[in-house]
C-alpha cells in the first residue's frame, strides 16, 4: 500500500498537470478565435469562386482546361491534412482512418494510390505503411496561409497535368462547432464544380462573352479555384485542430481534478489509519506500563 508520502507526492504531481491543461486549453482556445475568424471570412469567397465556374461551364466546354479532363481511373493521389503536435484528442486519427479505409476499397478495384501528406502525424503514419508517400509538408500547423496553399496545388495540379495520377481526393476534418468536426473526402482533380441547370425560362438564360478567350479564362480561374479549395481545407484543419486541442485539455483537467479529489479521499484515509494505529500504540504502551 502506497504511503501517505507517496499519495502526496502524486497529488502535487497531478496539480501541477492540471496547470499545464489548464495553460493549454486557454491558448488553444485564443489560437481558435483566430482561426476561426480566418476560416469564416474564406467561406464566402471559396462558395463564390465555385458558383462562377459553375455559371461559366454552361457555356462552355468541360474539358477547356487540363484540369477539368477526364481520365480512366488508374492511380489516384491522396492529400491527407493532419497537424504536426499531438494532445488534440482524435483530430488526427479519424482522418488517418477514413484515409486508410479509402485508400483500401481503391486498392480493392485495382487503383494505385499515393499519398501527399501535410502535417507531421500524416507523415510519420505513411512511413510506416506501405503506401509510397510521394511528397510530404511539415511544420505549418497554426501558422498555414495562401501561400502553403499554393505550393500545395503548384505539386499537385503539375503532376496531375503530366498524368502521374487520374484523380486527386483530399481528406480532413471539416469544422462544424467546437466540439463537433466532420471527416470530409473531396475530390479536387479533376476539378468539378456544381453546374446549375438553365432554366427553362428564355429570358432567365445568360450569355457570355469571353473576352480574350474561354482558354484564358479558365487558365486563371481553374488553378486559382484549386488553391482556395486547399487553403480552405487548411483553415477548416486548423481550426478544428484547436477546438479539439481545447476540448482535450478541458477533459484532461477535469479528470485531473477528479483524480486530485481521489486521490485526497484516500490521503485522508492513510492519515486517519496512521492516527488510529499510533493511538492504540499510545494506549497498549500505557497499558503495558499498569501492568
Amino acid at each position: 500500500m502506497a504511503t501517505l508520502r507517496d499519495i502526496r507526492r502524486r497529488i502535487k504531481a497531478v496539480k501541477n498537470t492540471s496547470q499545464i491543461t489548464k495553460a493549454m486549453k486557454m491558448v488553444a482556445a485564443s489560437k481558435l478565435r483566430k482561426a476561426q475568424g480566418r476560416m469564416l471570412e474564406l467561406r464566402p469567397y471559396s462558395d463564390k469562386i465555385s458558383e462562377v465556374l459553375g455559371n461559366l461551364s454552361l457555356a462552355t466546354d468541360s474539358e477547356a482546361h487540363p484540369l477539368l479532363m477526364r481520365r480512366p481511373r488508374k492511380a489516384v493521389e491522396l492529400l491527407v491534412l493532419t497537424s504536426d503536435r499531438g494532445l488534440c484528442g482524435a483530430f488526427n486519427s479519424n482522418v488517418l482512418k477514413a484515409a486508410a479505409n479509402f485508400a483500401k476499397e481503391l486498392k480493392e478495384e485495382g487503383v494505385q494510390v499515393s499519398i501527399s501528406a501535410v502535417g507531421r502525424k500524416a507523415r510519420d503514419y505513411y512511413k510506416r505503411r506501405d503506401i509510397p508517400l510521394r511528397n510530404s509538408l511539415v511544420g505549418i500547423s497554426g501558422k498555414a496561409d495562401f501561400r502553403h496553399a499554393k505550393q500545395i496545388a503548384m505539386d499537385i495540379t503539375g503532376n496531375y497535368s503530366r498524368a502521374a495520377f487520374d484523380e486527386v481526393y483530399m481528406v480532413y476534418n471539416e469544422f462544424r462547432t467546437v466540439i463537433a468536426q466532420n471527416v470530409k473526402i473531396v475530390k479536387i482533380l479533376p476539378f468539378e464544380h456544381e453546374r446549375k441547370e438553365p432554366s427553362e425560362a428564355p429570358e432567365t438564360q445568360v450569355s457570355y462573352i469571353f473576352e480574350p478567350s474561354v482558354e484564358g479564362l479558365y487558365l486563371t480561374l481553374v488553378p486559382k479555384a484549386v488553391e482556395v479549395r486547399i487553403f480552405r481545407a487548411l483553415l477548416e484543419s486548423q481550426t478544428s485542430e484547436e477546438a479539439s486541442r481545447m476540448t482535450a485539455m478541458e477533459n484532461a483537467s477535469q479528470n485531473a481534478e477528479e483524480m486530485i479529489q481521489r486521490l485526497t479521499l484516500v490521503a485522508n484515509k492513510v492519515r486517519q489509519a496512521t492516527i488510529t494505529r499510533e493511538l492504540m500504540d499510545i494506549v497498549g504502551g500505557v497499558e503495558a506500563t499498569k501492568k
